[in-house]
């Protein structure tokens, strides 16, 4: 196992050198010119300064030499500063970590932790009346965009009915409360979940039927054991390992339906920073960003494969 996460990090240092110099390359054949991100469009400078501000940015040199340069600086931990305000970008990308991974850690456990036991209830009462329910709920779920559950929730749950706040991350003007975080944080983090909870269930509805009809399910509840324990330790873990590959593939979508909540509940996070950077063509930020996600996604792909081998013990890498 040590062998093979020391191979995949080395498979994943020129996958984030393609991701990035792709990255490089686009921002370069978007419509405009890069000076514009830098200069106040109330205030236009002359084609003299202009053109030094442009030699003094490296905008003049060829397009490989300039990624040349934002790579060494990158490898050195230095990710450049903000065209729209002169931030420094690795700060301002950290500070809005601990927010988003708290939004998107929740949305996952609520997710996967629901759709695991609603599938597991949906497998045990197949075909019933309960089963039908939590199937149109799982086609609901799966349709429904993260943009506009996101606006019916803020709609019903904020607006009409009251129960939680509007938006941000905390009340303004109260201190400190875990409860006020948790009452912000329920109704964003519940919307993300949604998706996740209706596929996470359909995967696991469909493999622990499968796992249910197997040999040595019958030959457990043969020898007496409960039902608890048939479906529980026998049947449940086998039917883990297709649920571990979905799941694995939930972080990308993730960051993508974190970009719209975020924006529609007011979030701090990494997902409202990346659309201002698009909007405002902070090319540095767009840099870094997407550095930071494929770095997260990547992550993300190596702990599904090593949970496969901790799921089930017959697989192992070599």
């Amino acid at each position: 196992m040590g062998r093979y996460i020391q191979r995949r990090i080395l498979i994943s240092i020129p996958l984030l050198l393609a991701v990035t110099m792709l990255t490089f390359g686009l921002l370069q054949l978007t419509p405009g010119d890069p000076l514009d991100s830098y200069v106040p469009p109330d205030q236009p400078l002359p084609a003299a300064q202009r053109a030094a501000l442009r030699h003094e940015l490296g905008l003049d040199r060829p397009l490989p030499i300039r990624y040349l340069y934002w790579l060494k600086e990158t490898l050195q931990g230095n990710l450049g500063y903000r065209a729209k305000n002169g931030d420094a970008v690795g700060p301002a990308i950290l500070h809005r970590v601990g927010p988003t991974l708290l939004l998107m850690g929740t949305a996952l456990v609520i997710g996967i932790g629901l759709g695991i036991l609603l599938g597991i209830v949906a497998a045990v009462r197949q075909y019933s009346i309960f089963d039908m329910l939590l199937s149109l709920f799982a086609f609901f779920g799966i349709s429904l965009p993260v943009y506009l559950a996101g606006l019916l929730g803020l709609y019903l749950f904020a607006l009409r009915v009251g129960w939680f706040p509007a938006g941000g991350y905390s009340t303004p003007g109260v201190g400190f409360s875990l409860w006020d975080h948790i009452h912000h944080l329920i109704l964003p983090a519940a919307i993300i979940a949604i998706n996740y909870v209706a596929s996470t269930m359909r995967y696991t509805r469909s493999a622990m039927g499968e796992a249910l009809n197997q040999d040595y399910v019958r030959t457990a509840r043969a020898k007496g054991l409960s039902e608890r324990v048939v479906i529980g330790l026998h049947a449940l873990r086998n039917a883990l390992l297709p649920v571990a590959t979905i799941v694995g593939a939930y972080l990308p979508n993730l960051l993508s339906g974190a970009v719209f909540i975020e924006s529609i509940y007011s979030w701090p996070g990494m997902g409202r920073l990346f659309l201002d950077g698009v909007d405002s063509r902070d090319y540095p930020l767009i840099m870094g960003m997407t550095l930071i996600l494929a770095v997260i996604i990547l992550a993300a792909n190596l702990l599904t494969d090593i949970a496969y081998a901790l799921i089930d013990p017959r697989i192992r890498y070599g």
